[in-house]
């Protein structure tokens, strides 16, 4: 999973490979596209061949699992997001990977291929990210597609997820859930996003970059109404912070504060469960909302109050609105 406060340039200066001291590259160094370029030579793995999609710390290095550990030192290959991150979690437990290449958002066009061939050549590769589980907010999924097409097994080795961290310590309902990265940086986009999850009555996760963390909770205030929230932020870390609060007060503390420090994960309520609003109730609302509200507005807040989908809402308010216009003309 990357760094929320790093989403642009988690990966920029990323080397596609690289080799020890006695190889040629240093970490960091850019070792070409070829995976062929990597650390060592390629040996037989102890592990059954395939992907193995393996879950590494999100703060507290001791989080990582045995098996994790057995599979990052027998891998034939390991993918990572940026190999000088990675390599840090390597020196804590004297690991040395056979074949260790940057596999992110930057390059995943050109590498996807390369890592394909050792996969079908019957090699085993570990793919990592900087923290956290892969393929939550990474291009990792492209590789398991096309894993599953070329009939390559994929082993899940599950470990340290920010997202479930945050969810199971927030104390709400974790019986449903939806998980919806980042949301958009800039306003407009970013409350349209909302609008779209806020008829839904599982608890909501998020990602967000600590400059942007108040104007989000303030759109949120705006979309979702006064829900409970918790701002979660360097989870598993020593400075280890969850703030619970209502969204508007979140907003205005973190507008007074400034950004925090560290990763931060929020976790919002869902709707309120009601019970079904009949037509005529809907339309009530909408009379009331239309004469506050524009239209898409309007459409947004009964969707939410009530439950219906946004698009059947606003369907009907616009026949509102025309038989609205008809009465008026006769």
């Amino acid at each position: 999973m990357p760094r929320p406060d790093a989403e642009s340039d988690k990966s920029v200066n990323a080397t596609s490979a690289s080799r020890t001291p006695g190889g040629g590259a240093a970490p960091g160094d850019d070792g070409g596209d070829d995976i062929s370029e990597g650390t060592g030579s390629p040996g037989h793995s102890k592990l059954g061949p395939g992907l193995y999609i393996v879950a590494t710390p999100i703060g507290n290095a001791r989080d990582i699992t045995l098996r994790a550990l057995d599979v990052l030192k027998d891998a034939d290959v390991v993918a990572c997001e940026d190999t000088r991150v990675s390599r840090k979690l390597f020196t804590i437990y004297g690991i040395e990977p056979k074949y260790l290449v940057a596999y992110h958002e930057h390059n995943a066009a050109k590498m996807r291929p390369a890592i394909m061939r050792h996969l079908n050549a019957g090699e085993t590769v570990a793919l990592i990210s900087d923290a956290g589980t892969p393929l939550v907010n990474d291009p990792g999924y492209r590789l398991v597609g096309d894993c599953r097409e070329a009939g390559v097994p994929v082993h899940a080795v599950p470990g340290a997820s920010a997202v479930l961290c945050a969810l199971v310590s927030a104390g709400l309902p974790t019986d449903r859930f939806t998980y919806a990265g980042f949301p958009p940086p800039k306003s407009g986009k970013r409350r349209g996003f909302l609008e779209e999850l806020a008829p839904l009555t599982g608890t909501l996760v998020f990602l967000e970059s600590p400059n942007r963390l108040a104007a989000t909770l303030a759109d949120m205030a705006e979309v979702f109404g006064p829900r409970q929230a918790v701002v979660a932020r360097e989870l598993t870390k020593r400075f280890e912070e969850t703030r619970p609060g209502l969204l508007a007060d979140l907003a205005a503390h973190y507008a007074d504060a400034g950004p925090p420090k560290g990763e931060v994960t929020l976790v919002v309520a869902g709707a309120p469960e009601a019970e079904a609003a009949s037509e005529t109730d809907t339309d009530a609302m909408l009379a009331d909302a239309l004469g506050r509200m524009s239209l898409k507005e309007a459409a947004a807040a009964v969707a939410a109050a009530t439950g219906r989908p946004r698009r059947d809402v606003y369907a009907r308010a616009l026949a509102l609105m025309a038989a609205q216009e008809t009465g008026v003309r006769d």
